[in-house]
């Protein structure tokens, strides 16, 4: 269940002591619109799930692993009989690394895994989610630093694989998908550095050496999204950074995260986090969460 929720924020409460929280649910409850800045990750055991992402809707069926990224607004319908692994676990503590930062943001909002369509990794996700079930359960010494450990070769496998049959080379050899990987990481990391800045189509697509025309192609095919909405996402991730931080204003936040206007920001901000930057900064606030770094 959701312990925490005020307006559409959730604060996750982690397990004492440890930076990550499982539920074996086996419950019949529906969670409501909602985000959060941890990682989770849900597998169905027993019959599906329905989910909705905004205005997506999504039915996991049992033994689908759907990783939920960091600040994507859903919501689940719960069938009345079933069991799914629900864990969630502080992002924050994986993204000093760059491959995780870039990976995140190409999985945004969220990433299903199923047998039909990643049969090289499927079941080796499903194995180190249940281990990292009983290793939660166990409670013995060492069991969070185990925890990280399975979750990053869980990021590594679906990274790998997600470099290898992206749908951006589908007919193109080993050798340049690995390349084109490569290529769009360094300007999803580029972008990530820099997206408070005024960055053009025309100059990302010149840094990549292909044509305006064949890089937005290849962008969105890669990324799985445009590449404005791919800055405007980097942009507001940003802006909950600096709204949460005390003495920014909404307005200096619009300014320093590369908005041209005030109106465009909240605009923006809402329709990615269903409130407004004003909202947000009460939510955070009221519900507790000093200290936490979104």
């Amino acid at each position: 269940m959701i312990e925490n929720l005020n307006g559409i924020f959730e604060t996750v409460n982690f397990k004492q002591s440890m930076s990550v929280k499982l539920y074996d649910n086996d419950k019949y409850e529906d969670y409501p619109m909602h985000w959060h800045p941890a990682v989770e990750i849900i597998m169905p055991l027993e019959n599906g799930y329905e989910m909705y992402f905004g205005s997506e809707r999504e039915y996991i069926r049992e033994g689908d692993v759907c990783i939920i990224c960091p600040g994507c607004v859903h919501a689940i319908n719960a069938p009345i009989n079933g069991r799914r692994i629900i864990f969630q676990l502080n992002s924050n503590y994986l993204r000093f690394m760059r491959d995780i930062e870039v990976l995140i943001s190409f999985l945004s909002p969220y990433y299903i895994i199923t047998p039909e369509e990643q049969p090289e990794i499927h079941k080796r996700l499903q194995e180190l989610l249940m281990e990292i079930k009983d290793e939660y359960m166990s409670s013995v010494s060492y069991s969070e630093l185990s925890i990280y450990s399975k979750v990053l070769e869980m990021f590594a496998l679906i990274g790998k694989n997600y470099a290898r049959n992206g749908n951006t080379v589908s007919k193109a050899t080993s050798g340049v998908r690995d390349e084109y990987a490569q290529i769009f990481m360094e300007i999803c990391d580029y972008i990530n550095a820099h997206c408070s800045e005024d960055l053009k189509l025309d100059d990302i697509a010149d840094m990549s050496g292909f044509s305006k025309y064949h890089f937005e192609r290849l962008f969105k095919q890669f990324v799985g999204v445009s590449f404005y909405k791919y800055v405007n996402q980097k942009r507001i991730a940003k802006a909950q950074e600096l709204l949460i931080a005390p003495g920014n204003s909404v307005t200096d936040v619009a300014i320093n995260c590369g908005f041209t206007s005030i109106s465009s920001f909240i605009r923006m901000f809402k329709i990615q986090k269903g409130c407004t930057p004003t909202e947000f900064k009460s939510l955070y606030w009221s519900a507790g969460c000093e200290g936490e770094n979104l």
